[in-house]
């Protein structure tokens, strides 16, 4: 490829949510490790916080968004481009709001990829300080058109502890080496399980994976959120525990978890921009 052709290629995908000023993607290397309820907290965290924020479901074939952020109408328009719909002070973008609940999505690939582009350049993102996107698991059309849509800020990858997770987390970061998309760091979830009659700890999952992992692979360590009734709770009823006055000590290992990640999108950008680097110790 040409440097000119580079340098157009790059000037499109910027030209693309131009309002935005910091893209993160959460990702992971398999289905069933927690990455949309961490990509649903994330999001309402960082607003919460007092960020501008949106949140965009790109799991075409199994979209999670419409019910953990309680969101039941459809999208208006505003010219020709569809208007996000806001909860929990997050702006919430989702095929699950455009197609029946109870209707498969079963598209080829260029279509998946159609719909990807779509939610980039024909939904009204405003001015954002995130954007938030939830992608499917696997390393498939979906993440590489996002790639080849628009410049990522980063990515946070989810795993649990145990090593056939790892494993796959492992391929979900040798994809954004590749792509140049650099990782802002692990997350391990369903870490442990507390007994909620006795007290006691259970590594169900293994513990320490994510950890180790992120050593691994010369990432940061954004924390570990333990296995909680609530958490699966608040995933089903469309409230995000961060936002659960009711749920302290599961809103502030989240909050947490989004105040590291925002830690290292300064760290980048600060990089990027030329800046002196600085030491952020997560919390």
């Amino acid at each position: 490829m040409t440097s000119n052709v580079m340098q157009h290629e790059h000037a499109h995908r910027g030209a693309i949510l131009q309002g935005v000023r910091n893209t993160i993607a959460v990702a992971s290397g398999k289905g069933g490790v927690g990455k949309s309820t961490i990509a649903a907290n994330l999001a309402v965290a960082l607003a919460m916080d007092g960020a501008a924020v949106g949140l965009v479901d790109l799991d075409i074939y199994g979209p999670s968004m419409p019910l953990m952020m309680g969101i039941k109408k459809r999208p208006g328009m505003s010219g020709q481009k569809l208007l996000p719909i806001e909860n929990w002070g997050v702006k919430v973008m989702s095929i699950g709001f455009l197609v029946d609940p109870m209707q498969a999505v079963v598209w080829r690939g260029p279509m998946v990829s159609g719909a990807v582009k779509q939610f980039m350049s024909d939904v009204e993102w405003g001015e954002l300080d995130y954007l938030v996107m939830d992608l499917p698991p696997g390393t498939g059309d979906i993440q590489l058109t996002l790639v080849q849509t628009i410049p990522l800020t980063g990515a946070v990858v989810v795993t649990t502890p145990q090593d056939i997770s790892l494993a796959d987390a492992l391929k979900a970061w040798k994809m954004f080496d590749k792509v140049d998309v650099p990782v802002l760091g692990v997350v391990e979830n369903m870490s442990y399980y507390i007994c909620s009659h006795c007290g006691a700890r259970e590594d169900i999952f293994d513990n320490g994976g994510g950890k180790r992992a992120a050593e691994q692979l010369g990432v940061p360590f954004l924390g570990e959120v333990p296995l909680y009734t609530s958490i699966r709770v608040s995933g089903d009823t469309g409230t995000p525990i961060v936002a659960d006055p009711a749920a302290p000590v599961q809103s502030a290992i989240l909050r947490s978890i989004a105040r590291n990640v925002a830690a290292q999108v300064s760290i980048r950008n600060s990089a990027r921009a030329g800046a002196p680097a600085v030491d952020i110790q997560l919390l």
